[in-house]
């Protein structure tokens, strides 16, 4: 009998998903609400989880004797609750083949190819629309215009 080889069972990545302009920015209307749920719930795991350091430490300080059991689960079940809804945005967010770069920022990229290069088409919470692009091993930093004769926010996506 052949031994079972673990990489056997392993799917090849599918291909990276290509979004068109047009396709991007009707992506990212569709995803805004969920990108913005999930930083709210980010920020408020973020206290959870000083809290529940807090209180961790507090015991490991008193030696333990004075637990504060209630207090304790119900944070313990505030996070657990919290961490599935940012999951579930998370996972809605990927699926549609976007990128995550900053959730603090709220920064989404988009693959794309650009001038016959593969890009990353750009967008950052807050703006109207997708306008930038940089190379894939650029970043944030080297963001381009889409349109060097784009005006900024009220012009009419190309």
């Amino acid at each position: 009998m052949a031994e079972h080889d673990e990489d056997q069972d392993e799917l090849p990545e599918p291909p990276q998903r290509i979004f068109t302009l047009n396709e991007a920015e009707s992506t990212r209307r569709e995803l805004e609400p969920f990108l913005v749920e999930a930083m709210g719930v980010r920020k408020k795991l973020s206290v959870l989880e000083q809290d529940l350091m807090a209180v961790s430490t507090r015991i490991m300080m008193m030696g333990g004797v004075l637990v504060p059991y209630a207090k304790l689960a119900e944070k313990r079940v505030e996070h657990q609750s919290l961490a599935e809804v940012m999951k579930t945005n998370l996972e809605k967010i990927l699926s549609t083949g976007c990128l995550i770069k900053d959730l603090e920022m709220g920064l989404l990229d988009f693959p794309a190819i650009v001038n016959n290069e593969e890009v990353y088409l750009c967008w950052k919470l807050g703006e109207d629309r997708i306008r930038y692009y940089h190379k894939q091993n650029e970043g944030y930093a080297g963001r381009k215009p889409l349109d060097a004769t784009d005006l900024g926010p009220g012009d009419k996506v190309q």
